[in-house]
């Protein structure tokens, strides 16, 4: 039995957290924020939860496990906190062969799912919400939805202190310890030494702080998120209002349906903005003007919601858009989880056992996608959506 410490208890720690600990190692799990940290990305109200990744096999093959592993969790919770409600992919151009919406879709019939195609009136007919003279061409998959990303990251964290794995809140890291030539643990803001085997690093938008090294491969970038409040929410829920990207691959919004508590939240996937991620988190005041074009644009009905809440969401985004999963080459004893890029939380069930196989050196065959790499030059194909 190894010692590993993991530093950072969002949705990529504590699922490695809890698979190292099931696998007979001593985990202790280190946070420097309450738990779940309140400015962590994986706390929020709501992550969308998809298997549509364009012509990509490889992720829709991650996710179809991920989505047995939602089941289970839900099966296993009772009270489920992934909602499986479907989710819209809207084009505003008839869909043709290297988009986005028309690869998704295409390898899903391929895989054996039954994705929905969707033009302007039987958008209009099912989902009354959408300006559907805008969008004529898409469809719906039924298979996929939102979850509670907060309330999952909170019961995940709950089970793996009772599993075992020890939580240490409040623990900041200020630099690797290094022993004999290999990292040996690390040290705390307060001077204290915390030793272990492994060491790995799942601190989200931190990691490339805490590890400069990675700052060439991997950065933080804030992107904004704002929560509307409709006069009539329940015209914005399921079933005639599923979680939706509109035109996402060239215009980068997506959103959700309308929350218990009557909210409705929009964001954009773009470039963003890079990010100090211990700096205040501000969205510009203009964002909200933006928003509301779109939203004339899209759902008239929203438009003139009250806003009553805004995020700075930020991703750690590596420089293809891929997970960041593997020991690291010059460093014996770190290990760096990380590089969500803006789509990881989805894949919670099977990050953990991913990252654990990486670390005991095991055959998986998704890993060689998320090992370290050199920075290349995108191409087309690696820049589109993801």
């Amino acid at each position: 039995m190894s010692h590993i410490n993991v530093i950072g208890a969002g949705i990529f720690g504590v699922t490695a957290a809890r698979e190292l600990n099931r696998r007979g190692h001593q985990v202790a799990l280190f946070d420097p924020g309450p738990l779940p940290h309140p400015l962590a990305a994986s706390t929020d109200i709501s992550k969308a939860i998809r298997m549509d990744y364009g012509g990509d096999e490889l992720y829709m093959a991650l996710m179809e496990e991920a989505l047995r592993g939602w089941d289970a969790w839900n099966a296993a919770w009772g009270e489920p906190l992934y909602h499986e409600d479907g989710i819209l992919f809207l084009s505003r151009r008839p869909l043709q062969p290297g988009g986005f919406e028309y690869e998704s879709f295409t390898l899903l019939q391929q895989r054996g799912h039954r994705p929905q195609r969707l033009n302007s009136a039987t958008l209009k007919a099912r989902f009354p919400a959408w300006a559907a003279e805008r969008y004529p061409d898409g469809y719906f998959n039924p298979r996929g939805g939102w979850a509670e990303s907060g309330r999952v990251v909170a019961r995940l964290l709950e089970q793996a202190q009772a599993e075992g794995v020890e939580l240490r809140q409040r623990v900041a890291f200020a630099q690797l310890l290094q022993q004999r030539g290999r990292v040996a643990g690390f040290v705390a803001a307060d001077g204290t030494r915390y030793l272990s085997d492994s060491l790995v690093v799942a601190a989200g938008a931190w990691t490339p702080t805490l590890l400069p090294h990675l700052s060439e491969v991997m950065w933080a970038v804030g992107q904004p998120v704002l929560h509307f409040r409709p006069d009539d929410p329940a015209a914005y829920r399921p079933p005639h209002f599923p979680v939706w990207g509109a035109d996402i691959a060239n215009t980068g919004w997506y959103g959700f349906p309308a929350t218990a508590e009557g909210i409705v939240k929009v964001a954009n996937h773009g470039p963003g903005r890079r990010v100090d991620p211990d700096e205040p988190r501000l969205v510009a005041t203009e964002e909200e003007e933006r928003f509301r074009a779109f939203l004339r644009e899209t759902f008239p009905g929203l438009a003139g919601a009250p806003l009553v809440g805004r995020r700075l969401c930020l991703y750690c985004d590596t420089w293809d858009g891929n997970f960041w999963i593997d020991h690291d080459p010059e460093r014996e004893g770190l290990w760096v989880a990380a590089g969500g890029s803006g789509h990881g939380f989805k894949f919670a069930p099977v990050i953990g056992p991913l990252v654990a196989d990486v670390l005991e050196g095991k055959a998986n065959p998704y890993a060689g996608r998320f090992a370290w790499r050199a920075r290349q030059q995108l191409t087309t194909e690696d820049a589109r959506y993801s």
